[in-house]
């Protein structure tokens, strides 16, 4: 009986040691399993990439036929053709207000908008939205949107001083023309005195030929095709409205505009320059999108190839170059945006600079 213990407490033993030596292994396996695999994926954007999969994404435009539609379709064209992986489609909307609202909500990936909605945004200072767009970053300086207060020659409009009374269109409602229209009539005086209505520009300059409008107002790239077609309807005048804004302290206020002429012989009947004011139109990125897109993006527009693409798209696009690139940017850029423009040796001003 002894033997028979003997032996089975040896083979025990034996079943024991066995246990004890896979149970180890097996753990080794895990943890080396464990160790070898990469973290995961931050987003759903870099699972896709990874996976060789298509990222599909949206670019945030404006109204059919305007320069920044034009200019959406254009860079999403550039940023696909050089990621076979990336689908981007150029949306139309409203434009600048509408891309602050649709990119901060990640409704698009990216989007034009105007310098001034984004650092007004940016506090929550937009009129009637107290919302803190937050979730903007910049990605690059596109062009200048120049300010153009139309009329007709037969509505008696010389100057701002002559608007009370008269019917002004000011963009489409919400728009960013719209918006700098509201600032810069509140701030002298004139918004409540004036027959305000909110049109398209082609529309407001039908109108303005057909004698239903005295005026309309403009936040466009120069020049703009609604103020030749409303020369071809009727005798237009351009009026100075940067000088009113000086003397009113309008730019010391809002100094994200600056000061731009509406050079004379562009418009049929308007031979001299006259003083305006501009906006710029910026790129735009939802934070969330992933540094080395955002970097692959900016990288290919603003190449030589890119660059050349986007003049022959819209003449606007030659303001665009790598030395300008994140000039008159009035809020953070996105990480990806910042190694680029730091690695070809850009100046970034501070307030491009991620904030404490």
């Amino acid at each position: 009986m002894n033997n028979h213990v003997g032996r089975f407490q040896t083979i025990l033993a034996l079943f024991l040691s066995v246990v004890l030596l896979l149970a180890a292994c097996g753990g080794n396996a895990a943890t080396d399993q464990t160790a070898a695999e990469p973290d995961a994926p931050a987003t759903d954007e870099e699972a896709a990439a990874a996976s060789g999969e298509t990222v599909r994404q949206s670019f945030g435009g404006g109204p059919v036929g305007g320069a920044f539609q034009t200019f959406a379709n254009a860079l999403s064209l550039i940023i696909t053709d050089a990621d076979p992986n990336l689908d981007i489609a150029a949306e139309g909307t409203g434009g600048s207000a509408a891309n602050l609202r649709g990119v901060n909500a990640a409704d698009f990936q990216y989007g034009i908008v105007y310098a001034a909605d984004m650092s007004l945004g940016r506090e929550g200072l937009l009129p009637e939205d107290e919302t803190v767009y937050d979730q903007l970053r910049t990605v690059a300086k596109l062009y200048g949107g120049v300010i153009h207060l139309v009329v007709s020659e037969q509505s008696g409009i010389e100057s701002v001083d002559d608007l009370p009374g008269k019917r002004i269109a000011l963009g489409n409602a919400g728009s960013g023309a719209a918006l700098s229209a509201e600032r810069y009539f509140r701030h002298l005086g004139l918004y409540d005195q004036m027959e305000i209505e909110f049109l398209g520009y082609s529309q407001a300059a039908a109108a303005m030929g057909d004698g239903q409008l005295d005026g309309f107002w403009i936040l466009a790239a120069f020049p703009n095709a609604s103020v030749t077609e409303a020369s071809t309807l009727t005798s237009i005048r351009l009026i100075d409205v940067y000088n009113p804004g000086v003397e009113a302290g309008f730019f010391d206020e809002f100094p994200f505009y600056t000061e731009r002429a509406l050079l004379g012989g562009a418009y049929t009947g308007v031979d001299e320059d006259v003083p305006s004011f501009q906006d710029t139109a910026i790129w735009s990125v939802n934070a969330d999108v992933p540094e080395e897109l955002v970097y692959n993006a900016v990288k290919a527009v603003f190449e030589e190839n890119g660059l050349a693409s986007m003049v022959q798209a819209h003449p606007a696009a030659s303001e665009m170059s790598p030395a300008e690139g994140a000039q008159n940017i009035p809020i953070p850029l996105h990480p990806g945006a910042q190694r680029y423009w730091e690695e070809i040796g850009t100046e970034i001003p501070d307030a491009a600079l991620p904030q404490e």
